[in-house]
This record gives structure tokens, sequence and C-alpha cells, in this order.
């Protein structure tokens, strides 16, 4: 349970702040935002507020914000269907109803003609099955529109659709996600500064700082202060050198010589245990040493944006040594995830902010890659609009997202069934 609770804490987070910064900007550019999902899936609950449904859906595997525009509009109608629409005193529609899942009060049942709710908002049909007489309903701009999973959301007219906003606001509304985890980030690692007093600096000599209990180290008796100082007789003046050879020896038996703090030495032999996320790496389960040093207010706000900034250089990092060698074992989805946050959850609540900070500077710099279906992709076509002096058609723009949603669905399902397997199968 605590597993799990660690897991949406964190993931839910991240998740909600990224989103939030698509929402925000988005209605500050005068876009509808129809709907504001945390979750992924059948719908658990909803709510409707200014324009805006708020639904929480049952897999807590993602989240988003459907705006107006943006390729999931009125597609469902068609003429021939019927409808039952909710009118108003003065004759104008103010909510529409598509599926037979809801009934509602007080409704004109109708068969439909036509209809337009992007310009000109009407909808023409035959009222109770009358054929005899075409009635045309005008409909508010503000009407709603149930969809087939029984949630309300509203209409989409031109005028409050993402293109129709400028392209400075379209551009600020897709990058304000990724903005938004890297501000999340930096404030947390504030929070960890203020809550510790200070920083924890790593000490990079062969000192070990901590020993995992039951690891192997910790079974071979070796303690924290102990140095290692030859690994197979290659000496190990530093943690790195450690890291190195034991790393490159998993499931094989190492030769280790200590030294403790009388300057006594010893030899143990160990196997490094094979990594959960990486089974080449081997593990033996020591800590690197670190050093406390105390922080002025401004020391701490400072920390905070330069352990954001120092994060995003490892990733951009680890981004470079996934293209020159890629191996589907160096991603990570929602299952590792939940297997990490096992592992701080255990830690306390520094360690899990920690890990939501290092998280949230993942995910925004992956939105930012400049793939379709993703923030970096959606940029990529912002600035394309610049450069050319006009958008790509509406058409063309949904089939390149649709095509790198349909890229990004199979790598996710890959990874998702490959940590399945490292963590659960193996």
């Amino acid at each position: 349970m605590k597993t799990f609770l660690t897991f949406i804490f964190v993931f839910g987070l991240i998740v909600l702040v990224h989103e939030f910064g698509h929402f925000i900007f988005a209605k500050r550019g005068g876009i509808l935002v129809r709907e504001f999902s945390i979750g992924m899936g059948p719908k658990l609950f909803y709510h409707r507020h200014n324009g805006t449904t708020y639904t929480i859906r049952l897999l807590p595997i993602g989240g988003y914000v459907r705006m107006a525009g943006e390729g999931e509009d009125e597609g469902e109608l068609s003429p021939g269907m019927h409808l039952s629409l909710v009118i108003d005193e003065n004759g104008i529609v103010t909510k529409i109803n598509p599926t037979k899942k809801v009934q509602l009060p007080n409704s004109i049942p109708i068969e439909l003609i036509a209809y337009d709710l992007e310009d000109e908002l009407f909808i023409k049909g035959y009222e109770n099955g009358d054929e005899s007489e075409e009635k045309v309903f005008p409909v508010s701009h503000d009407a709603t529109i149930i969809e087939e999973d029984g949630i309300e959301t509203q209409i989409a007219p031109r005028d409050v659709q993402f293109q129709s906003a400028s392209l400075g606001r379209r551009i600020m509304t897709n990058f304000a996600g990724p903005m938004n985890n890297f501000i999340l980030a930096a404030v947390l690692f504030i929070l960890v500064a203020f809550m510790q007093g200070g920083k924890y600096v790593e000490d990079p000599s062969n000192t070990i700082g901590g020993v995992i209990q039951n690891s192997v180290a910790d079974k071979a008796g070796i303690k924290p202060g102990d140095k290692i100082i030859q690994v197979n007789s290659n000496e190990t003046p530093k943690f790195t050198d450690i890291s190195a050879e034991i790393s490159s020896n998993a499931g094989k038996k190492v030769s280790l010589v200590l030294e403790n703090d009388k300057n006594e030495k010893r030899t143990v032999e160990v196997v490094p245990e094979k990594s959960e996320q990486n089974p080449s790496i081997g593990l033996i389960g020591i800590q690197i040493s670190n050093k406390f040093t105390p922080l002025s207010f401004f020391g701490k706000i400072q920390y905070g944006v330069t352990q954001m900034a120092a994060n995003s250089l490892t990733i951009f990092k680890a981004l470079g040594d996934l293209i020159t060698g890629f191996s589907i074992n160096k991603l990570g989805g929602p299952v590792m995830i939940f297997k990490l946050s096992e592992s701080v959850s255990k830690s306390g609540i520094i360690a899990i902010l920690s890990f939501t900070a290092i998280l949230s500077v993942n995910l925004g710099i992956m939105n930012l890659i400049p793939l379709p279906g993703l923030d970096g992709g959606k940029l990529m076509l912002n600035l394309f609009e610049g450069v050319r002096g006009k958008p790509l058609s509406q058409e063309k723009e949904v089939m390149i997202t649709m095509a790198g949603v349909v890229i990004l669905v199979v790598l996710m399902v890959a990874v998702t069934w490959n940590d399945i397997q490292r963590f659960f199968i193996q």
C-alpha cells in the first residue's frame, strides 16, 4: 500500500502539473479546454466548471488536456441519427444528446438532417419523427454535448478552437507543460534543501557512505566508512572506479580489498547481483559517501535551480546514449516507476520528493523531443508555421499527430511489457 500511494503521489503530481501548464495557458489564450483528465481509460468521476469537464479516469498512467479544434470534436454526429435536444425559453439549443445511455428530461427528440457546430451553430432535423417539416434549431455558443461514455463537454465553435489563437499563444500553450515540469522540479529541490537545512555533496573518494540492508555487501561484512582500494587487483581511488568495476561483473565473482578507519586491510569475495532495471549491470548494495554543507536562504533557492539544471544535463546525456546505442532496456514506463517507488517509499519523504523532482525533469525533457504526438512535435509544427507564414491544413496536422501517437503507443506497450518481464516474470 505504501508503494502504491507513493506511486500515485509521484506520478499523479508530475502529470497534474504538466497538464495544468497546458490548461492554464490555453485558457489565457482564449482556447476552449473541453476536458482536463487525470488518468486514462474509463471515467471514474467528472465535474463541469466554467466550460471545462474535469475527469478522473481508471488507469493512473498519464493524463491529457483536450482542447477545442484538435481533431476530437463532434465527428460522432451524422445525418440520420437520432438526437435529443434541450432547448431554453428562447428556443436555443443548450444541450445535445446523441447517446441512448443518457436520458434527458424535457428534451425534444429529432432525426438529424444536417448540423454546423463550428460557424453557423445550428441543427436541422425532423422533430418527433415528423418528416413533413424540417426544423432548424439555433445552437448556443456555449451548448454542451453528451459523449458516448456519458461525459458532458462543451461544443467547439471556431473562435475558441486551438488554431484560432495567435501563433505565440499556441507556442506557449504547447511549451507550458514541459515548462511546468521544470518549475516543479526546481521547487521540489528547493523544498528538499529547506527540509535538510542545506545540501549533501557526494564524496568522490573510495569511502563507502552506506550499505543497503541484506545486500551482497552487507552479507559480506562491508561497513559504512570502509574504503574499497582494489577490485580484482585494479586500484580504485574513486567511487566511480569501484562502480565501473562492479557493474561490469554482474553474476561473476570479484575480489575486493578493503581498508577500515584503522588502516587495517582485508580481502572479501562477492558476486554482484544483476540489476532489476538492467541485468547487465552488477550491484552489491553500497552507496556513495555524502558530505553535508549548510546553505543560506538564497543558497537553498539557488541549489534547487542548479539541481534541476544538473539533472537536465544528465538526462540529455542519457538520451544521447540511447540514440547511439538503442536498447529497450534503457527505457522505462509506469511499471518501472512503480518499482522505483517501492524503493524510495522506504527511504522517507526527502527521497520521495527528490525522486519526484528527477522524474519531473525527465518528463519535461522527454516531451520536448520533436516527435509527432509529443509537445516537441507540436512546437516543431508551430515553428514550421512561423517560417512558412501559414500553418499546415488541419487534416494534415491531425494525420501527422495521429501517426506519432500510434508510434508512441506501440513504444509504450513494448516498454511496459519489457518492464513486466524484467520485474515480474524473470
